[in-house]
């Protein structure tokens, strides 16, 4: 703790009393600002920052209580010590009920007393410096391994290309949108979807160009369905998408709005092998119809797969 840094505010109206107590605190090492009244003293607060302010309780017009309550409503940290007569120990007791750090006794019988008020308050404002930035640095430790904690937590549930839910995670919440179907008898759905001749175009344009295919597609399943919903890369090139609260012909069109968006946007000019159109075929698969748990749900969405393109490919075909 250096005591130079440390800047007193010391108030009274009566002159000896005032420069005495500035003069102990100064061959001290503090910063000391004197102010003649309650009011003086509030402008000189307002405009710079005290950590201590050492008030007589008897003044003028403005009383060192009311001082202390506008100290502490402009700045609740700083610590003030109150100055009373004998006369008015009662009043002393009444500043430390409304928040004063503590009281001296004038006239003063030890001037070491003064010293001994103002270190141990000076101590004290040191601890609470301390203890805020203990709060602060741990509030923020805890915010950092929040973070930490929720991208461990995305690395095990997320896969890393697309940034979709991975496999594991899909069959997980899959299940769990099972039971509550199962429960509340409510409809749920299951999209299939694969890239159409995707080996091909990785054969023709590198792995690096298939990424990229995979990504675009991603943030399409991302803008086109329900935050309700779940799109997961089941592998390769398949995704699939859980839609909870969805019938088995709400669940086609939302395939079908997908199947044209991914036909529209994507497609790559590459070299010179002229533009590419990336198309997907998908397979719709609902609750009870075709399956009553998750790995039916799939099997039965990927079977409607194989349809479509056995068909062709570039369609959405029902479970049957």
């Amino acid at each position: 703790m250096s005591k130079v840094t440390t800047r007193i505010l010391v108030v009274d109206d009566e002159a000896p009393i005032r420069t005495m107590v500035s003069q102990i605190l100064v061959e001290e090492g503090y910063e000391v600002v004197q102010a003649t009244s309650a009011e003086r003293a509030l402008e000189i607060f307002r405009d710079t920052h005290f950590p201590l302010v050492i008030s007589d309780i008897r003044m003028g017009r403005m009383s060192g209580l009311e001082l202390l309550d506008e100290v502490k409503r402009l700045r609740p940290e700083t610590l003030v010590v109150i100055m009373s007569a004998y006369v008015s120990i009662d009043s002393a007791i009444a500043a430390l009920q409304a928040g004063a750090y503590d009281y001296l006794i004038k006239p003063f019988e030890n001037l070491e007393l003064i010293v001994n008020v103002v270190r141990r308050a000076i101590e004290n404002i040191t601890l609470i410096k301390e203890r805020n930035s203990l709060v602060e640095h741990l509030k923020k430790s805890n915010k950092a391994l929040k973070e930490l904690s929720r991208r461990f937590r995305d690395l095990a549930i997320r896969d890393g290309l697309t940034g979709l839910y991975n496999h594991g995670y899909l069959l997980d919440a899959l299940a769990g949108e099972v039971a509550r179907a199962t429960r509340y008898d409510r409809p749920l759905s299951v999209i299939f979807l694969d890239v159409d001749h995707f080996k091909e175009y990785n054969d023709q344009f590198g792995h690096q160009g298939g990424d990229m295919v995979l990504k675009q597609i991603s943030r399409i399943l991302k803008d086109e369905i329900r935050k309700t919903d779940i799109a997961a890369r089941y592998g390769g090139e398949e995704f699939v998408l859980v839609l909870p609260e969805t019938s088995k012909e709400n669940a086609f069109a939302v395939a079908e709005k997908i199947r044209k968006a991914v036909q529209k946007s994507i497609a790559n000019d590459v070299a010179d092998e002229g533009p590419t159109t990336i198309t997907i075929s998908a397979g719709v698969a609902s609750y009870m119809d075709d399956g009553t748990d998750a790995h039916e749900l799939i099997a039965k969405a990927d079977e409607a797969v194989y349809a479509a393109k056995n068909d062709g490919r570039n369609a959405v075909r029902l479970a049957s």
